[in-house]
């Protein structure tokens, strides 16, 4: 595997993009005016939100292909690994880039919320596509924060550019939940596919040999990011995919409890609890009366 190019500053990727270092922790780059990345694999050491407006070339992240059609954006938290590849020469790229170092956010309201922005961990198949309504509300912002920044820095600086940077992460927050709704060629059978694979997951040896299912490896069989499974179910079902296989093991539960050739101990074991403990607290949680009793009662 090819090894990553740290780029840690921000001003270490404007200069190497060949533009104007408007402020050393954030910056607000058109691509028309930058120089090409050349393909390859980077590790970036700041937040990016990339807006392409035309389509050059794939980008990467992790093992899968970015989703990414003309009018997208892309988010990018620090230390995520992005590819760069199959560049189109005769293709200019047309956008822009926001990008900003954690310690610029830091002590503020936003760096205390950053992580309720889970869609910096999306990743393949996962970006946001914009309507052309929704592509000037963003361009407007980045120009406005651009604006800004060209300026003599004063002391309301910092607190204008980072309740515009907030004003956009809002705004992304509401366009994904109208994709998860408009995208529903591609979203649609999620949840279908989740509870067939919880089914398959309890009917095998599994659960013996790999305990609960986790929301990662259920995200994973899914060909999704966890952060955007988690959101998607969410939507879908109300409920956290935590919940929902929490849901599923009670129900498999409640039928395995009826045969009485097997201890209560034995379910959990089958189940995939490693101690039968933590099995009995949860079915008393979720159900109102431990196993024995419900196995009594019924």
């Amino acid at each position: 595997m090819e090894k990553a190019k740290q780029i840690k500053t921000v001003g270490e990727y404007t200069e190497l993009r060949g533009g104007e270092i408007l402020h050393p922790l954030i910056n607000v780059l058109d691509y028309q005016k930058l120089r090409m990345l050349e393909p390859g694999t980077y590790n970036f050491g700041f937040y990016s939100i990339f807006l392409k407006e035309t389509k050059c070339g794939d980008l990467r992240y992790g093992k899968g292909t970015y989703d990414y059609q003309e009018e997208s954006l892309i988010f990018v938290a620090p230390g995520q690994i992005l590819t760069l590849e199959n560049y189109l020469p005769d293709v200019k790229p047309k956008g822009k880039v926001l990008v900003f170092h954690p310690d610029f956010i830091r002590g503020t309201a936003l760096g205390n919320m950053m992580n309720e922005y889970s869609f910096f961990s999306y990743s393949s198949n996962e970006a946001l596509h914009l309507s052309e309504k929704e592509s000037n509300m963003v361009l407007t912002i980045f120009d406005t924060m651009a604006m800004e920044l060209q300026q003599n820095m004063d002391k309301h600086s910092k607190t204008l550019v980072i309740s515009h940077l907030q004003l956009l992460l809002n705004y992304s927050t509401r366009f994904y939940d109208r994709q998860f709704i408009t995208r529903e060629h591609i979203n649609k059978g999620v949840l279908e596919k989740f509870e067939s694979l919880l089914n398959g997951y309890f009917k095998s040896e599994k659960p013996q040999s790999m305990g609960l299912p986790s929301v990662a490896y259920c995200a994973d069989e899914l060909h999704l990011s966890a952060n955007y499974f988690g959101d998607l179910i969410k939507k879908e079902a109300g409920v956290s995919p935590q919940e929902y296989i929490q849901t599923k093991v009670i129900d498999v539960a409640k039928e395995n409890i009826f045969d009485i050739e097997k201890s209560i101990s034995e379910v959990a074991y089958e189940l995939g609890f490693k101690y039968p403990q933590h099995f009995t607290r949860l079915f008393k949680q979720k159900v109102g009366v431990s196993p024995v009793e419900y196995r009594r009662l019924n």
